[in-house]
């Protein structure tokens, strides 16, 4: 198969778990390998801007092609076990929201990590009580405009400041291979608790797992303390 051929294709679990092992390969033997594996894992973006040795992230899409939203056509949508269900503009997230700013490492299950990440947004829980959490939820749903990614978090987890409906990042927008405009940032969770392209947010009663946890991902993804890894906590 052609690196053509994998451009778009869904990145399946026996090639993040590939990743793993050929990650610390890439280490001793050198940028070919590691192109190798970038290419097949980074279906979105160029790879200049996409190796890790480079200060960088490499983006990862389940679908061939994501559609491109600008903050002027943002929704994001809020429902579910809520008093006041609500569909915010960019704009609203920004003005008229709280605003929350952190700097942390984005850490990915295979193994790279990006140190000293810039961030800014809604924290999720000044969210969730603009909104007013009804009694008896128990979990918070995210799903992409992407059509097929979704992830869950309980709300002991949804109600931690550190995570972010973010709008910004590096001191710019989050851009569209980042999973802007919106996306989501889990601090201490493995990148892909941190949902790209955000669309839609329901507050339900239990949590349902998400795209990488019906492939065998941990649903309670901590850095350093599940899936089998050991990385410092970010």
């Amino acid at each position: 198969m052609s690196s053509e051929d994998l451009r778009g294709a869904p990145v399946g679990r026996r090639i993040v778990l590939g990743m793993l092992g050929l990650g610390a390969a890439g280490v001793a033997v050198g940028a070919a390998a590691q192109q190798k594996v970038n290419t097949a894992l980074a279906p979105i973006g160029e790879l200049d801007q996409v190796l890790p040795g480079a200060g960088g992230f490499r983006f990862y899409s389940v679908v061939d092609e994501v559609e491109r939203r600008t903050p002027r056509d943002y929704r994001l949508k809020v429902g579910g076990m809520v008093d006041r269900p609500r569909t915010f503009t960019f704009a609203e997230l920004q003005k008229s929201l709280p605003q929350t700013q952190m700097t942390r490492d984005f850490q990915c299950v295979t193994g790279w990590r990006v140190e000293d990440v810039a961030w800014v947004g809604v924290a999720l829980p000044d969210l969730l009580d603009a909104v007013g959490v009804r009694a008896g939820a128990r979990a918070v749903l995210f799903r992409s405009f992407d059509g097929a990614y979704a992830e869950s978090l309980t709300m002991e987890q949804a109600r931690r400041r550190d995570v972010l409906v973010a709008t910004g990042m590096l001191g710019g927008p989050v851009t569209h291979d980042h999973g802007g405009p919106v996306r989501l940032y889990v601090a201490p969770m493995y990148a892909y608790k941190s949902l790209k392209w955000l669309g839609e947010i329901e507050v339900a009663d239990r949590v349902v797992p998400g795209y990488w946890e019906r492939r065998g991902y941990d649903i309670d993804a901590w850095v350093g303390r599940s899936n089998g890894r050991t990385d410092e906590p970010t």
